[in-house]
């Protein structure tokens, strides 16, 4: 996979690189789903949240959504 600025993609090369390697990811709705799971936890780790505590909170019924930013 290219270099890219583009940080959704730098945070998904890792798991095409596996991907492509280990063969591990062969079924194409298991990897949506895992692409589905990591789309939502990154940038919850990016706002300073623990990844396991998001994934839990959002399969109690309790999902994490970012803050709105401030209008200008």
């Amino acid at each position: 996979m290219p270099p890219t600025s583009n940080q959704a993609e730098r945070d998904l090369r890792p798991s095409k690189v596996q991907q492509n390697v280990s063969g591990r990811l062969t079924s194409e709705k298991r990897t949506k789903d895992r692409y589905t799971i990591r789309g939502y936890v990154s940038p919850a780790a990016k706002h300073g949240l623990n990844a396991i505590t998001v994934l839990r909170d959002a399969l109690t019924g309790h999902p994490w959504m970012p803050a709105l930013p401030a209008p200008t």
